[in-house]
């Protein structure tokens, strides 16, 4: 783990310009004690190359915490709506997007299995980091509200390697090969997973376009 996190330490100093309103808002979310999960920079940058490459003017986003990759996600697109479900997470959010000058944001507080069904038209990009045991029942909804083109992002989706445990039957790894066994099975969308190691440890992400 120190190996990772000082890679990814290097390659953020090496890649990225210092930020003060990400860097913000990481501390204003660290000191409200929100659990520290947020993408790493680097994965931050990702996000918004992802959204640039395929041209995304209208991004939906599961899972806001408090708007750390949200900040990455609405530099780039034109829209973002991004869904959370505690209420003081959401005001955090509120506060770091705010700080960032942001202003093309609307946060949706609710269960996302909720809000989801209400929303309408299509997304150019989704980024789904919520609870894990809902994967597959995000994604249904995001490809719902997609068009062919879009690209689906789902963060977590190696679980420190315990994914390919078989014996494991804990609600996240279940809901993770649920995610895996829609995607495979659904002739609307082209997926991959791709597992990474850094300061988040062992784990990976899933990449799908869909068609």
């Amino acid at each position: 783990m120190d190996l990772y996190a000082d890679v990814d330490a290097y390659l953020v100093d090496a890649l990225l310009e210092p930020d003060p309103a990400l860097s913000g808002a990481l501390e204003r979310s660290a000191a409200a004690g929100l659990p520290p999960i947020a993408v790493a920079p680097n994965q931050g940058k990702l996000l918004q190359l992802l959204t640039r490459m395929c041209g995304a003017r209208r991004v939906l986003e599961i899972g806001t915490l408090g708007g750390y990759s949200t900040i990455w996600l609405a530099r780039a697109a034109e829209a973002v709506t991004t869904l959370e479900l505690d209420p003081r997470h959401a005001d955090i959010a509120r506060a770091n997007l705010a700080a960032a000058g942001l202003t093309n944001v609307e946060i949706l507080v609710g269960p996302a299995l909720e809000t989801l069904p209400t929303l309408t038209g299509t997304f150019d990009l989704a980024f789904v980091d919520a609870d894990k045991a809902n994967n597959a029942r995000y994604v249904e909804q995001a490809l719902r509200l997609s068009r062919p083109g879009t690209v689906i992002v789902i963060d977590n989706t190696v679980r420190q390697g315990r994914v390919a445990d078989l014996a494991l039957l804990d609600d996240d790894v279940v809901g993770t090969r649920e995610l895996f066994a829609l995607l495979r099975a659904d002739p609307r969308v082209d997926a991959t997973t791709i597992q990474t190691v850094g300061s988040k440890g062992h784990d990976g992400f899933t990449l799908a376009l869909v068609r």
